[in-house]
């Protein structure tokens, strides 16, 4: 199903004019440096191709020939390659790395250098091997004159030429000439006879898995790129490298056997969506998620500004896209022709030469934007107004890693929460428990945490009570969801806890203003989870706290406080279970943020109310 939609987008996206798809034989390569020749093959300049992107040089993309999937042979692409092949120039002329004993050093340098002039031997072999056509014509023709007379040492006095030695792709223009030489229309209708007839008169050994027709398969898949942790030459989804994974005789390619056209429209596509700058791409922890449909739609687009860390340049562009995400469905998207069309969202995440598929979702646009709003819906909660009102992924996720690193995000748990919100499913429980933790290593309930943690309560519960509903329990006991405020009606002891921490915090703060720690920086951990075991030291602490206000009307207000909190508890229990430390988190949250508003809107010199 993964192959054949993305399929599907390559078809789609070729017959859109300047889609930048490359068509079969052909591909999107980078080539950070172009050598300009005459058509005598004299070396005018080497044009550097690269601008600056912030701090990095990104180097322009061209339609160049297909490469060959590199191994440790001598094996050379097109009127196009690395220094190596193009020039003969050893990459690694002044390498570190070789042997201090002068005999082994030189050793290594003959071996070298016999590696790159056969590389370089190749590169002009493939050129002079195409059909007379190309022979023939005059950008070709200048380059093999280039080649034959080229001499190293002349490029040596360029300014740029360390970073040329680095090994980048190089090509060739004439010039005169807006494109390249292997793009000169000689070179392509050669390539686009040359993949019609490996396509035409190969003889079927197979059914392709993409298409259902017979078909010659395709040995190597050509590898996908721009999968954050995969090894950087690329990596395959569908490989077989090993005679462990081989069945019935059948190796490599053959074991999964998809033609060559398809090969090329699935791994084209998917190196185009995981393309750098791509709008279709985002990074989710340790999974690199890609987004389209199966026809144009605005959504494949904006669902990444909906997720993704608005840019510093535009802070609210991610509030901007939510709230387009909301008006939409509130205008008739769920009964559109938009809201029809299938979307498709694919997680990758590396594994040593392949890529893992962390997880795969289709939905109609119209499903996914009403589970999208639903997880904001459930991450609704009170907070700062300067803080952002639609927390992106990544923020949340980074509040439940160690020290706030994204390194340190449990691998699995992103990939696993973005298909809980694609598949409208609860959150991972391991989310949850991250959060908590995270609450009782800091001592501290952040916004965004509080935000996960309703969340995955809210959705937990909601899936609890459907289950006892369905179930035909008699008189069920249902769970009640956490509000987006505070909610004195609450009876869930963990909130009630909470709530009660929050007021013993808040009394100790007004009665020794300006202390420097608090009995959230000694308590949270226990309170939050054996509650018997604190909250009797604590409530003992509290007499001698009130005791020290000068303003005896906030006492009394604070201790009625008190007792309206302490009403629906009976006892302190020894803990309390997972998910109930997550509303004591909340209920601790919800009184903190009540004080805070309150002292906002209590006017100056007022006693009444909870006035911080």
């Amino acid at each position: 199903m993964i192959l054949q939609a993305l399929n599907e987008y390559y078809q789609r996206k070729t017959a859109e004019p300047g889609s930048g798809l490359a068509e079969l034989g052909f591909e999107q390569k980078e080539l950070p440096f172009i050598i300009e020749i005459n058509a005598q093959g004299e070396l005018i300049q080497i044009e550097d191709t690269r601008e600056g992107v912030g701090n990095k040089k990104v180097a322009q993309s061209f339609i160049v020939p297909q490469g060959v999937k590199k191994t440790s042979g001598v094996a050379t692409n097109l009127l196009w390659d690395n220094i190596e092949y193009v020039l003969g120039v050893d990459k690694n002329s002044q390498s570190k790395e070789d042997p201090e004993d002068e005999l082994a050093r030189l050793k290594v340098v003959e071996q070298r250098a016999e590696r790159v002039a056969a590389q370089y031997q190749a590169f002009i072999d493939k050129i002079r091997a195409q059909p007379q056509a190309v022979s023939d014509d005059v950008g070709v023709q200048a380059v093999l004159k280039f080649l034959d007379n080229f001499a190293p040492q002349s490029l040596h006095n360029l300014s740029f030429w360390n970073e040329v030695i680095g090994n980048p792709n190089l090509g060739f223009r004439l010039q005169g000439d807006q494109s390249l030489v292997c793009q000169r229309l000689a070179v392509i209708n050669a390539l686009r006879e040359s993949a019609g007839e490996q396509a035409d008169t190969s003889e079927p050994q197979g059914i392709c898995l993409i298409t259902g027709e017979p078909t010659q398969p395709e040995r190597l898949h050509t590898s996908i790129k721009g999968v954050w942790g995969a090894q950087t030459a690329g990596a395959n989804i569908v490989s077989f490298n090993l005679a462990a994974f081989n069945s019935y005789g059948k190796d490599q390619g053959f074991n999964a056997p998809v033609s060559k056209q398809a090969t090329f429209a699935y791994t084209t596509a998917l190196n185009f969506l995981l393309r750098k700058n791509s709008r279709q791409r985002m990074q989710v922890g340790d999974t690199s998620t890609v987004f389209w449909a199966e026809k144009p739609s605005d959504f494949e687009t904006s669902i990444v500004d909906i997720f993704g860390e608005p840019p510093k340049d535009d802070p609210d562009k991610n509030t901007r896209a939510i709230a387009s995400l909301y008006g939409s469905i509130n205008t008739g998207l769920l009964s559109s022709t938009d809201g029809e069309v299938r979307f498709y969202v694919l997680g990758l995440a590396p594994n040593a030469a392949r890529i893992a598929i962390r997880f795969w979702q289709v939905a109609t646009v119209a499903e996914l934007a009403l589970r999208i709003r639903q997880h904001f819906d459930d991450l609704d909660i009170v907070h700062g107004d300067k803080q952002l009102p639609h927390l992106p992924l990544f923020r949340l996720l980074v509040a439940t890693a160690t020290q706030g690193k994204a390194d340190n995000i449990p691998p699995n748990i992103a990939g696993e929460t973005m298909r809980s919100i694609l598949s409208g499913q609860p959150y991972p429980y391991s989310l949850l428990s991250a959060a908590v933790r995270r609450n009782r290593a800091e001592q501290e309930v952040t916004y965004p945490r509080a935000a996960l943690i309703k969340a995955c309560i809210n959705r937990l519960t909601r899936y609890r009570n459907s289950d006892i509903k369905n179930s035909g329990t008699q008189n069920p006991e249902t769970m009640e969801e956490l509000k987006v405020a505070l909610d004195e009606n609450n009876s869930n002891i963990g909130y009630r806890l909470g709530r009660l921490f929050a007021v013993l915090e808040k009394i100790q703060e007004e009665a020794s203003p300006g202390i420097n720690a608090t009995i959230r920086d000694r308590f949270y951990g226990g309170a939050s989870s054996t509650p018997v075991s604190v909250f009797s030291t604590l409530l003992k602490l509290k007499n001698h706290h009130i005791s020290k206000l000068d303003n005896k009307g906030r006492a009394t207000n604070l201790e009625k406080l008190i007792g309206q909190i302490m009403e629906a508890i009976t006892d302190f229990p020894p803990n309390l279970s997972m998910p109930d430390q997550g509303r004591f988190a909340i209920g601790y949250y919800h009184q903190r943020q009540n004080f805070f508003k309150k002292k906002i809107e209590t006017s100056p010199g007022s006693t009444n109310g909870e006035a911080s």
